[in-house]
């Protein structure tokens, strides 16, 4: 038994739970900002389902998990050491705790993917990122999701609106108000569904590069019950922590919402993240979505009703996120490599 291969493994596993404790810190707000700052639930409350339905979502797929933790490289041409994955879970919750603190509702999940990708490129060479399915994926969620989400947030509330036209503003109040907090659940349930996956893909993918598990198939990772849960769980408990800082800038800093708003926000962004993680695995970003979802359903007030500077300062925070945590990826790895030298795969054989 290599002693290093199991502290890296175990460490990884560590770093992982970790990280899925400041995703569900930092992301608390993105189930449940809208149902807050509408004073739809007291935030004791909204944590609470927040954590819930995070729990059970976790359950729901593991495609994003397979494309993190196995479709970033082809691993047919490419073995990745141990230390890559660790590398990108050691950075990840580093960034979303300082984003955090700051009140910045970064993606945490790209953080990941970030840090991964920098860790992949120093030890595979970046050409090997060109191999696997995983890069394209990741770049198409960074994308499509705060367009989408701003999309159907303005679609549906524009939809609602004509819809329910001649109801009573008493009436409305209180039938929205009960959607919103349906449209609220089915959020944090996309957020366990999409953002519990990619500690999974790390640790699945560290125990696979270890030796400790062996691959379903060509095109799949094993993924064991007590990984889901112990993500699962970890998730929960830092949805449960909350983070009041982010859920004010998300609630109430980037637009003032009204029910039927909420509502609206909340169900496009929770169909853009379901979407696209059941369909095909793809990894997007629940910050991204509803934020998204949130500027387009507040913009169907008009264009001033949406504080654009709150927004500029979150996509700044996004636009950081990858090339700091590709950077702290790619350092990390390198640091690890001279700290486990014997743990970096033999070269393939010459044909």
């Amino acid at each position: 038994m290599h002693w290093d291969l199991c502290l890296v493994v175990g460490l990884t596993i560590l770093f992982a739970v970790f990280f899925a404790v400041a995703n569900g810190w930092n992301d608390a707000a993105n189930a449940i900002a809208t149902v807050v700052s509408t004073r739809t639930m007291a935030p004791w409350a909204a944590v609470a389902m927040g954590a819930v339905m995070n729990l059970v979502g976790a359950f729901i797929s593991g495609k994003v998990a397979n494309t993190v933790g196995g479709e970033i490289v082809d691993h047919r041409t490419v073995t990745l050491p141990a230390t890559v994955f660790l590398a990108a879970v050691m950075v990840a919750p580093l960034w979303a705790v300082v984003c955090t603190l700051r009140g910045l509702p970064i993606s945490c999940s790209h953080s990941l993917l970030g840090g991964l990708i920098g860790a992949v490129g120093v030890s595979a060479g970046w050409s090997a990122l060109q191999g696997g399915q995983g890069l394209y994926k990741i770049l198409f969620g960074v994308l499509i999701s705060p367009v989408m989400g701003f999309v159907l947030g303005y679609l549906m509330m524009l939809a609602l609106s004509w819809i329910f036209r001649r109801l009573r503003p008493t009436t409305a109040t209180s039938f929205f108000g009960k959607l919103h907090i349906l449209s609220a659940g089915s959020m944090a349930l996309a957020h366990g569904a999409g953002d519990a996956q990619p500690p999974m893909g790390i640790i699945a993918g560290a125990l696979v590069a270890g030796g400790f598990l062996t691959r379903v198939s060509d095109d799949a990772l094993p993924m064991p019950w007590w990984i889901k849960l112990t993500c699962a769980l970890a998730m929960a408990v830092g949805t449960a922590l909350g983070g009041r800082a982010v859920i004010k800038t998300l609630g109430s800093g980037l637009s003032k919402l009204k029910h039927h708003q909420g509502f609206s926000a909340s169900a496009g962004a929770a169909t853009t993240i379901l979407v696209n993680i059941m369909a095909k695995g793809i990894p997007v970003s629940t910050t991204h979505s509803i934020t998204g979802a949130i500027a387009g359903a507040g913009a169907t007030s008009g264009l001033r009703s949406v504080k654009w500077g709150v927004g500029r300062k979150i996509v700044t925070a996004w636009v950081l996120t990858f090339p700091a945590c590709i950077l702290g990826g790619a350092v990390l790895y390198w640091l690890l490599r001279l700290i486990f030298p014997g743990l970096e795969p033999a070269p393939p054989a010459a044909p």
